[in-house]
């Protein structure tokens, strides 16, 4: 009897061990379970087993993470914009976003593409940063993200445009661009008179 509760008693230690050493590689990996983000990107991984298609996917993911960023923060500059300019500029970024992620969700259906439906922990991160500020150092901040925003995001639909192993997500890809270039033309203008 004693040497059965001593057995038992090691396994439990051996479990909760292996439990622990789970967590705490997840957590030193800095994977959140929670972020839709990570979430999309698991489910895409467990769809596709070839390297071009998980590219592929992790590319709408990334536009997806994109357009919910811009309409949120657009969004609190329609809230919070101190000028006209400001305002106007988050107007014109929730409506085009919004159109363009809409456009994103049927082609992500028809791909079979899981992509995150709501605000990532890096929107979350860069909206919180944004709300923090206030008066025209708010409108300075949003003009300077709106433009770090869409140069970043013009290379990766560039790169995605030339490079996806999918011919309507090329397409896409390809189909953005002018909208992305105008929408950074409008930041900078922005950003010049504030």
């Amino acid at each position: 009897m004693i040497m059965k509760n001593v057995r038992t008693a090691r396994r439990s230690m051996a479990f909760l061990g292996g439990l622990g050493l789970s967590l705490l590689v997840i957590h030193a990996c800095g994977g959140n379970p929670d972020d839709p983000k990570e979430i999309a990107e698991d489910q895409n991984e467990e769809k596709f087993d070839d390297r071009k298609s998980e590219k592929d996917a992790a590319f709408l993911v990334e536009a997806a993470e994109i357009n919910l960023e811009e309409i949120k923060l657009g969004e609190l500059a329609q809230q919070k914009g101190m000028t006209a300019e400001t305002k106007a500029l988050g107007k014109m970024m929730v409506t085009e976003h919004t159109a363009a992620l809409k456009d994103l969700k049927t082609l992500a259906a028809n791909k079979s593409i899981t992509i995150p439906a709501v605000l990532t922990e890096d929107g979350q991160d860069a909206w919180d940063d944004l709300n923090e500020e206030k008066g025209t150092d708010f409108d300075k901040e949003y003009a300077n993200m709106m433009v770090k925003g869409h140069k970043s995001a013009i290379r990766k639909f560039e790169n995605a445009s030339s490079n996806a192993e999918d011919a309507d997500i090329r397409n896409w890809a390809s189909s953005m661009l002018p909208a992305l270039r105008t929408h950074l033309e409008h930041a900078e203008a922005s950003k010049e008179k504030l």
